[in-house]
C-alpha cells in the first residue's frame, strides 16, 4: 500500500501552511491573521496511520485576547454588514469550493478516511447547502402584537424582532468536517453573528480549507477565528461569558461536559444517536434491506443517523435478515483511495477497539454474528450484523451506548408495542426509520416514537439539512435544518410602545 500523502498542488491554499521536511504545517487563524507556532498536533491518516500534517496550536491567552477583540469589534463588523452582502459572501464560498473541490475531496479521503464517492458527495452537498442559504431567510422575521386584547395593554403594541446573539462557538465533529463547518457557518453568519470555529482534532484539514475560502469570499477577518486547541484544552473557551452560543455536534458525553462548563448560553447540540429501523410485515423487503445495509455501512457507520437497531415483524423476519446479509456481503471494505471500495477505515484505533468490545459483549451474552464482526487491523473492520433474542437486547452495550461504527442488532417482534418499547428505551432519540405501508401502524409509530425525525420507507439521512432534524433525550438540544437553524442563533427582543402615556391605564 502506497503511503498516504495530502495533495497540496493547489496554490490557492499556500498561505495557510508551510512545508517542513516534506510535511505541511498548517496554521490557525486569530485576530485576522494566519499564524504558525511551535506547539503542534500531529495529524495521521486513518488509512495507514501515516503522519500527513501538523497543526499549529495557539496559546490560550492568545485565544482569550481574540475573543475580547471579537466581542468589542468583530461582532459589530458583521452585524452592521447589510444582509444581502452576507448572502453574497456565502454564495461566493460555494463558487470557490466548486473551483477548488479536487484538493478538498482528497483531504476528506486522506484525512477522514472517506471513500472517494463519499468525499465527493460531501463536497457536492456542501456546495448545495451554501447555495440554498436564501431559503434560511424565510425565518428571519418578526411580529407585531397589538395590545387590543388586554385591558392592561390597550393602546400599546409590541414589535418582536430577531437579532444575532453576537459570538457563536462552533465545534465540529470528525465525521463531516467540511459539511458541518459550512452548514453551521452559513446559518450563523447569515443573521449577523461572528464565529469561532473549532475543527475536529483528528481531521481538521477540510475545515481549514473552508475557512480559507470564507475569508477569500469576503467574510470580515475581525468576525471569524479558527482555534485548533484539542478538546481537553477548551474549558476556558466554552466558559467565556462573551460567547453567546455554543453549537456542537458530537457525543452525548462531550455535550454534557460542555454544558457543565459553559454556564448560561444558547445551546445547539446534535449528540449521540444510533437509529432504530422498524420493518413492518407489508414492507418492500428488498428495498428495506438495501437501505438498511447502506445505513449500517455508510462512512463505516460513523454517522449520528446510522442504523444500529433493526426491529422486524416476525412474519418477514427471516426474509429480511437474509436479504440484509446478502446486501452486506456486497460491500467492499478497503483502502478508500480505491474508487471501487464502499467502506474505508474507522477514524482511529480507539473507535475500532470500542467496536470490537461491542461485538465481544454481544457474543458473550448469547447473540449470534450473522455477518462480519471481524477486525481486519487497527482501523479497518467488517460491518457487524448481530442477531439477538428480543428479551436480551437491552443488556447489550451496543443497545445501551452509541458505538460509532458499523454495528447493528437485529431482532423480531410480534406486537407493535414491543418495537416501540425497544426503540424508546434507548437513551437516544435522534431519528427512526419505518418500512411498510400499513397506515394505521405507521401513524401509531409516528405518534409514539420519541425521536426528532422519522423517515418512512427510507434510511435516516440529514442530507443537506433541507428538513429540520435534531434529537430528544440524550440526542441533543435544538434543531438544525434550512430555515429552522436561524431560529436557534437569533434572540427574540420585544419592543413595547405606549402611544398615550399613562392615559392608557385610565381604562382599568
Amino acid at each position: 500500500m502506497e503511503k498516504t500523502k495530502l495533495s497540496l498542488d493547489d496554490p490557492f491554499f499556500n498561505d495557510i501552511y508551510d512545508v517542513e521536511e516534506g510535511i505541511p504545517v498548517f496554521k490557525y487563524f486569530l485576530n485576522g491573521e494566519w499564524k504558525k507556532s511551535n506547539d503542534r498536533s500531529k495529524i495521521v491518516s486513518p488509512i495507514d496511520n501515516n503522519v500527513i500534517a501538523y497543526i499549529s496550536r495557539p496559546e490560550l491567552s492568545e485565544v482569550e485576547k481574540a475573543i475580547e477583540n471579537m466581542y468589542s469589534k468583530g461582532k459589530w463588523k458583521i452585524r452592521d454588514m447589510p444582509g444581502d452582502v452576507r448572502l453574497k459572501i456565502i454564495e461566493k464560498i460555494a463558487d470557490i469550493l466548486e473551483k477548488h473541490q479536487d484538493v478538498v475531496i482528497d483531504s476528506l479521503v486522506i484525512n477522514a478516511g472517506k471513500t472517494y464517492n463519499s468525499a465527493k458527495g460531501e463536497v457536492l452537498a456542501t456546495i448545495e447547502r451554501l447555495r440554498k442559504s436564501p431559503l434560511d431567510l424565510r425565518k428571519i422575521v418578526g411580529d407585531l402584537i397589538p395590545g387590543d386584547w388586554s385591558s392592561e395593554a390597550l393602546e400599546t403594541e409590541a414589535l418582536i424582532r430577531r437579532e444575532p446573539y453576537g459570538i457563536s462557538l462552533i465545534i465540529i465533529p470528525f465525521n463531516y468536517p467540511l459539511f458541518d463547518s459550512a452548514n453551521k457557518i452559513t446559518y450563523t453568519i447569515l443573521p449577523g453573528n461572528a464565529i469561532i470555529l473549532k475543527p475536529p482534532s483528528s481531521d481538521p484539514i477540510p475545515s481549514l480549507f473552508l475557512l480559507k475560502m470564507a475569508i477569500e469570499a469576503g467574510l470580515p477577518k475581525e468576525s471569524i477565528a479558527l482555534i485548533t486547541l484539542p478538546g481537553k484544552h477548551m474549558s476556558k473557551v466554552v466558559s467565556n461569558s462573551k460567547i453567546g452560543i455554543i453549537n456542537l455536534t458530537g457525543s452525548t458525553e462531550t455535550g454534557i461536559e460542555v454544558m457543565k462548563e459553559a454556564g448560561i448560553k444558547q445551546f445547539i447540540m446534535e449528540l449521540g444517536g444510533g437509529d432504530p429501523a422498524i420493518v413492518l410485515g407489508d414492507a418492500d423487503i428488498s428495498w428495506a434491506a438495501k437501505r438498511i445495509s447502506l445505513a449500517i455501512t455508510s462512512y463505516s457507520g460513523q454517522r449520528c443517523d446510522s442504523i444500529k437497531l433493526i426491529l422486524a415483524e416476525d412474519k418477514i423476519y427471516e426474509q429480511l435478515k437474509n436479504e440484509i446479509v446478502n446486501e452486506l456481503s456486497k460491500v467492499k471494505v478497503g483502502d478508500p483511495r480505491d474508487k471501487g471500495v464502499d467502506m474505508g477505515p474507522l477514524i482511529d484505533k480507539s473507535s475500532a477497539d470500542q467496536w470490537e468490545e461491542g461485538v465481544k459483549d454481544a457474543m458473550a451474552k448469547g447473540c449470534k454474528i450473522l455477518f462480519g464482526g471481524k477486525r481486519i487491523n487497527d482501523t479497518f473492520i467488517e460491518p457487524a450484523l448481530i442477531e439477538c433474542d428480543r428479551d436480551k437486547v437491552k443488556e447489550l452495550v451496543a443497545y445501551k451506548e452509541e458505538i460509532f461504527s458499523s454495528i447493528a442488532i437485529i431482532t423480531k417482534f410480534s406486537d407493535l408495542n414491543q418495537a416501540i418499547e425497544l426503540s424508546n428505551d434507548r437513551r437516544y432519540g435522534l431519528d427512526a426509520s419505518i418500512f411498510g405501508n400499513d397506515v394505521n401502524k405507521i401513524r401509531k409509530l409516528v405518534r409514539l416514537l420519541e425521536v426528532g425525525a422519522i423517515y418512512i420507507n427510507d434510511m435516516p439521512k440529514h442530507g443537506i439539512n433541507y428538513y429540520p432534524f435534531g434529537g430528544r433525550k440524550d440526542s441533543g438540544i435544538g434543531r438544525e435544518g434550512i430555515g429552522y437553524s436561524i431560529e436557534q442563533v437569533t434572540a427574540m427582543k420585544s419592543i413595547v410602545y405606549n402611544y398615550k402615556g399613562k392615559g392608557v391605564w385610565d381604562y382599568i
